[in-house]
């Protein structure tokens, strides 16, 4: 065997070599890459919540590698309708926390596509501490909705935090609707939005202090 042959045998043993190693790279990472969805549990939601089933939503892009999950909650009340999307996403590397926000905020305004009129000029920025332990980013908006030829009151929050944990990150938006004028209301109801905020150190008032706010109890691991 001449040197030339030998150093073609040692490329070929070289090339076995690194895709094996590739290969077992891989099957760790894919094995180990599992989404852990966030959810709001049922004793949350209580009579007057519930999933929707048909809005929940899966995915997965760049061979596996960044995946995702949605599920929505929506009350059983037509007059004043309210809803929360709490989606996650796993990526190779976790979101920045400041892009995460603004992802978040261009979802928010981006709703104006279904009817949304989001004011830009009433977004209120914070955080807060989630009974998970999770410190989050959340704004708020006022905004209006169009239905049945009215223009209804309508309030938005929009949350997000990584979790270390589970290597995930999240994004949760909680949409009510306040006022009725469809059905001849002058009312201003929150009573929903109240649930959707609601949290342990009332952050948003005395009146939004409890242990049952929805996006409070985010599970996310």
């Amino acid at each position: 065997m001449t040197l030339t042959d030998e150093k073609k045998d040692n490329r070929i043993y070289l090339a076995v070599a690194i895709f094996i190693i590739v290969v077992i790279i891989l099957t760790i990472f894919f094995s180990t890459n599992k989404l852990v969805s966030a959810k709001i549990e049922d004793d949350i939601l209580g009579s007057t919540w519930i999933e929707d089933i048909g809005e929940r939503d899966f995915g997965s892009g760049f061979l596996g590698i960044e995946k995702w999950a949605s599920f929505t909650y929506k009350n059983n009340n037509v007059t004043y309708p309210a809803y929360v999307t709490v989606t996650t996403f796993k990526t190779l590397f976790m979101m920045n926390e400041e892009d995460l926000k603004n992802k978040m905020e261009e979802t928010i305004i981006g709703s104006s596509k279904q009817g949304v009129s989001v004011d830009l000029e009433t977004k209120i920025t914070g955080e807060r501490t989630l009974n998970n332990g999770h410190k989050t980013l959340y704004s708020i908006y006022d905004g209006n909705y169009s239905s049945n030829q009215e223009n209804e009151k309508i309030k938005i929050i929009g949350e997000t935090w990584n979790c270390g944990t589970s290597g995930t990150s999240i994004i949760c938006i909680g949409y009510a609707q306040v006022t009725d004028k469809a059905h001849n209301n002058s009312e201003i109801d929150i009573t929903y939005w109240i649930k959707i905020l609601k949290d342990k150190d009332g952050t948003f008032g005395s009146d939004y202090k409890g242990l049952d706010g929805l996006l409070f109890n985010v599970k996310c691991h």
